[in-house]
């Protein structure tokens, strides 16, 4: 009976480990075609030819300028990390807008034309970038497309400066999609 009861454990764990282990491939697979994007955000469809490379999540802030009438956006500056708890740094976002990693690849990116989203209203846009330039070798070397993309916080101060010049930094997280293309 004793050994009847641990069969019947072995077997159930056994099952609970298949299971599990076939939920964590179907994450990795989906992962690996970008992030679900809802059907408002169609301008970030990333065009074909282009494979995702990387996936980063990055935490920090958005930093705007009070010009006397309105917040101007200056910079972005956030640690990119290679987990969704914010653990294994590998790089950083900033001014540009530029994504250094670790190894010292970078790339510079701008918004393309006509795309952007904002399914979060308390939240910045989601955005498609288009790569500028790539230096050194590394992840970001031949990075052709960047989305922007599960967004919080960052938007502008929705209080009033106090003196012109004032600075405020507004935290934010995102995830950044990295795409290559393909040869």
């Amino acid at each position: 009976m004793y050994q009847t009861k641990i069969k019947h454990v072995v077997r159930l764990l056994v099952v609970l480990a298949a299971i599990g282990f076939g939920l964590q491939l179907l994450s990795v697979a989906k992962a690996s075609d970008g992030p679900e994007l809802p059907a408002q955000c169609s301008s970030l469809s990333i065009p074909d030819g282009n494979k995702l490379t990387f996936h980063v999540y990055a935490r920090g802030v958005q930093i705007y300028k009070w010009n006397g009438g309105a917040w101007d956006f200056v910079a972005p500056v956030a640690s990119l990390f290679a987990e969704q708890n914010y653990f294994g740094e590998v790089g950083n976002h900033y001014i540009g807008p530029t994504w250094e990693s670790k190894s010292g690849s970078k790339v510079v990116g701008k918004r393309v034309t006509g795309t952007g989203c904002t399914p979060d209203p308390s939240a910045i846009a989601w955005l498609l970038l288009e790569k500028v330039t790539t230096t050194d070798p590394g992840i970001f070397s031949s990075v052709t497309y960047i989305q922007r993309v599960n967004t919080t916080g960052g938007i502008a101060p929705a209080a009033a400066g106090s003196t012109v010049g004032e600075m405020q930094e507004v935290p934010y997280t995102a995830e950044y999609y990295f795409y290559r293309g393909q040869n």
